[in-house]
């Protein structure tokens, strides 16, 4: 039995807490733990999840947090925020597993915009800034928190009044020139020796709440020269990513660096580059190595369900025609659930009045007929109802009348085709 990892995600629910579960939820030699202060989506996807976690600005942080690392046995924290990026790394010697990001240095450098441009200034291009006082600022500007993250608080200022309310609403903004051109995200991976080993970079073509939503990757040389002038400046440890955007003569210019993971960061995740599984794998001591593969690709995100139900069943009845087989293709979603309840032991009955030979026909769409624990083939004026002798169960019929006679006399919970997407189970 391979002896798994513990990995602890906090918070689990936000999109880079949600990038890396999926990221490895699927490696056998992991087990993810997901933790979160306020209930969130990462209930509904990590099998062990942990909620009521004090905040991270709270003085009882640390130490629930180890108290959490202990009754758990977590060999490896990964912080999915910024704020805890810093947190988890000023507090690496007191806790009791291994913080999954760069030396608290570089984490306190890149929580701080100002840090950040003052420790790069003369290794590549950062925003010329202002102060509030400065009689030289060329309007318009960009305002941003010099603590923040994803574009949140971030805006164009058109005039001194503009500003004027901006700054007295938080007098800890950057107050930048503006840059009109493309923005782009470059995620890097750096093993423990120093070495760069990966950057490429990204579009973000649209943005949502301060999250890229849509983007693809992008090939640019200078990418990699910026990538490899900040790692020698600023000591990484594993994934990290740094964003820049064109000014007005279409240079590159700074915009923020981050030792963490992206939650885009599955577009080259896709390609081959798991940044989650890399940072494990080097910081155990390996030695690790990318490949890539080489296709165009474009990532668009949107929100997606995921759904709890009290449904109880031992047993799933479900009819082949229009339901299994749709369009004379296999209905996907329906495979997937079934292969879902045979590994949670539910008994699964194929019950059709299919007019051809059933068990063929389940050849052909290359369906194998162990999958069901039962065949029930019925003459088409039968019923199915006198056939649902299992019980608690359900059952998932295109029909409606099939439907409403099995809800209304049996009792159980019926499902078509548009609603078996409740019946998922996304936990890993």
């Amino acid at each position: 039995m391979i002896n798994k990892r513990r990995v602890l995600v906090f918070p689990c629910g936000s999109e880079i807490g949600l990038e890396i579960n999926r990221a490895l939820a699927n490696d056998i030699h992991f087990e993810m733990f997901g933790a979160s202060s306020l209930p969130d989506h990462g209930k509904f996807v990590y099998k062990n999840y942990i909620e009521d976690v004090p905040f991270v600005d709270k003085v009882n942080f640390i130490d629930e947090i180890n108290k959490i690392c202990e009754k758990y046995k977590i060999d490896y924290i990964f912080p999915a925020h910024d704020s805890v990026v810093l947190k988890l790394a000023q507090y690496q010697n007191e806790l009791k597993a291994q913080v999954i990001t760069s030396c608290v240095e570089t984490c306190e450098i890149a929580r701080s915009k100002k840090k950040t441009y003052e420790v790069l200034k003369d290794t590549i291009l950062v925003p010329k800034t202002y102060s509030i006082n400065d009689k030289n600022i060329k309007y318009p500007v960009f305002i941003k928190p010099n603590v923040g993250q994803g574009s949140k608080g971030a805006r164009r200022c058109n005039t001194k009044q503009e500003l004027a309310v901006a700054y007295n609403n938080n007098k800890e903004i950057v107050i930048c020139e503006l840059l009109p051109g493309k923005e782009y995200t470059i995620d890097c991976f750096t093993n423990s020796n120093g070495e760069l080993l990966f950057a490429k970079g990204r579009v973000r073509t649209r943005i949502s709440n301060g999250i890229s939503v849509n983007s693809r990757a992008i090939n640019n040389p200078k990418f990699k020269e910026i990538a490899l002038k900040i790692n020698e400046k600023v000591k990484f440890s594993g994934m990290w990513f740094f964003q820049v955007k064109e000014n007005l003569n279409g240079e590159l210019v700074l915009l923020e660096i981050a030792p963490r993971i992206a939650g885009t960061m599955n577009l080259y995740r896709v390609l081959g580059v798991n940044f989650a599984l890399l940072a494990l794998y080097d910081k155990m001591g390996f030695d690790v190595k990318i490949i890539t593969n080489n296709f165009d690709i474009e990532i668009d995100r949107a929100l997606y369900t995921a759904y709890k139900t009290n449904i109880d069943y031992d047993c799933v009845y479900i009819d082949f025609d229009d339901t299994l087989i749709f369009d004379n293709k296999t209905n996907t979603n329906a495979i997937k659930f079934l292969y879902q309840a045979k590994n949670e032991n539910k008994k699964i009955i194929l019950i059709t009045k299919h007019e051809k030979d059933v068990v063929q026909s389940l050849k052909e769409h290359y369906i194998c007929k162990d999958l069901f624990d039962e065949i029930i083939h019925i003459a088409k004026a039968d019923k199915k109802i006198n056939y649902i002798k299992c019980k608690p169960a359900i059952f998932i019929d295109d029909s409606y009348s099939e439907r409403k006679e099995v809800s209304e006399k049996l009792n159980i919970p019926v499902f078509d085709l548009d609603s078996i997407e409740a019946l998922i189970n996304y936990k890993n």
